[in-house]
């Protein structure tokens, strides 16, 4: 049974709708779907409206629009290695050296597709068994909270409860996570090239599935019932 974080939720005012990343066989039960466009090149996140709306994007290895979506969540390659390393860095400057982006590469490999379609948009109760991570369209107070929430339960040799990785932001919903299975947070939604369809105050805190139980976990004892959250919101009515 899928379980929701309503303590949180409706602690830190978080109004825009939960969105789920799924790996699954059949994209009926995520109805209303919605595809890009065959043969164009449009990013992920052009589509956070429809999200918005109720509606769920589905990606496949013929159809994924841009090509960064191809390569971090269906393993496609549509430049070869030479062209992406001249892309990324003598074209849009994201590292200092083509070897530093080289290195990165090597170290991050896409994410691992199983099922014949990615599906991107809000939660779906019968279909948990296929979600991979959630995604907490956030303000940089509710960040606050939720990193709180990410740490929560995180001891000190633990992996780092929450990351703030390089990537494009289709990656940072799930390719960054070396280990789906651990609980672990990204912030993300910090890739300039998908935060035209953002607004400007929103970054996007991106859970793996073992995480997002621990925050549905959070009850009355922990810091959403103490005073610091409730004095940060005093403060921001008095403004």
């Amino acid at each position: 049974m899928q379980p929701y974080p309503d303590r949180l939720v409706k602690t830190a005012g978080i109004e825009i709708p939960l969105i789920g990343f799924y790996d699954a066989p059949d994209p009926a039960p995520f109805a209303p779907v919605v595809e890009p466009r065959a043969g164009t090149r449009v990013c992920v996140f052009a589509f956070y409206k429809n999200w918005l709306k109720g509606e769920t994007l589905r990606v496949t290895k013929d159809n994924f629009g841009c090509g960064g979506a191809g390569r971090s969540w269906c393993g496609v390659e549509e430049r070869s290695r030479e062209e992406f390393i001249h892309f990324l860095v003598d074209e849009e400057g994201l590292k200092a050296s083509r070897e530093l982006m080289s290195r990165w590469i090597d170290s991050n490999a896409p994410y691992r597709q199983k099922h014949p379609n990615i599906l991107v948009g809000p939660l779906r109760e019968t279909q948990y068994e296929f979600l991979k991570t959630v995604t907490f369209f956030v303000n940089p107070d509710q960040l606050g909270l939720m990193t709180l929430g990410a740490q929560y339960e995180s001891a000190p040799e633990d992996a780092p409860p929450v990351i703030s990785p390089f990537g494009s932001g289709c990656m940072q919903l799930v390719g960054v996570f070396k280990d789906l299975g651990a609980p672990q947070a990204a912030i993300g939604g910090t890739d300039m090239a998908m935060r035209q369809y953002l607004p400007p105050d929103i970054l996007a805190f991106t859970v793996t599935k073992s995480m997002y139980e621990r925050l549905a976990s959070l009850d009355e004892r922990s810091f959403l019932s103490k005073p610091f959250w409730k004095r940060l919101m005093k403060a921001r009515k008095k403004g």
